[in-house]
């Protein structure tokens, strides 16, 4: 009987040593938490890289103009529109496509910059956009959005800054650049790459492209007020 009384004290100690070093370990992991926040909130510098690293501007959006059987296969008809990155009621370019199916790609070339360079507000991503395409396509049958080489109208004031060859070496040789790693380490450039959205497009909805100033692209869907 006293051995069960033993086991059953030992049990009980075991337990309350147990929940006090949960509680410890909540207690602490709390604190940390706190402690993270209240640095956040203390720190104006912080909060200005995260926001610069995190913010997203709208660059464009597309709708569906028309939707309809032919042939017995569904074709999509939809406008594409771009708009400026600081001012979204500033339409820099409309266009329109026919794509058989529903479901289309928008694709982009994107230039990173280095985190550092984004959290001191020193720079943002680039963007330039491709082409349009459907499910039966191949990206290579796409149809263009920009004509690539040319000079974006949205960087109409960064180029202001380069001669005329200067700006048109920029803007044709940006996909050499992607395989030349040392010159844009140089540049503060930490990648160059193609990025894709695709979605289900339904008529009666905005799908709202954005990016975020690192270089990450979402399709946000909302009704077409």
């Amino acid at each position: 009987m006293r051995w069960g009384l033993r086991l059953s004290s030992w049990a009980g100690l075991a337990a309350i040593v147990a929940a006090a070093g949960l509680g410890a370990w909540g207690w602490h992991h709390w604190q940390g938490q706190r402690g993270l926040v209240a640095l956040i909130e203390q720190n104006a510098e912080l909060r200005r890289a995260i926001r610069n690293l995190t913010h997203e501007s709208q660059i464009g959006y597309a709708k569906v103009t028309a939707q309809e059987v032919r042939d017995g296969r569904l074709v999509t008809r939809l406008k594409f529109v771009e708009t400026h990155r600081t001012d979204p009621s500033r339409r820099l370019l409309e266009k329109e496509y026919e794509i058989a199916g529903d479901v289309v790609h928008f694709d982009a070339l994107i230039v990173r910059f280095a985190a550092e360079l984004i959290e001191s507000g020193q720079a943002r991503a680039l963007y330039l956009w491709r082409r349009v395409y459907g499910e039966t396509m191949t990206p290579e049958e796409g149809f263009a959005i920009e004509v690539p080489g040319d000079e974006p109208r949205r960087y109409t004031d960064l180029s202001k800054t380069l001669s005329l060859a200067d700006r048109q070496r920029f803007w044709q040789t940006l996909w050499d650049l992607a395989n030349e790693p040392q010159r844009l380490a140089d540049k503060g450039i930490t990648a160059i790459h193609g990025n894709v959205v695709y979605q289900r497009l339904r008529p009666g909805l905005l799908y709202v492209f954005k990016i975020t100033n690192s270089g990450d692209v979402t399709v946000e869907t909302v009704p077409d007020l």
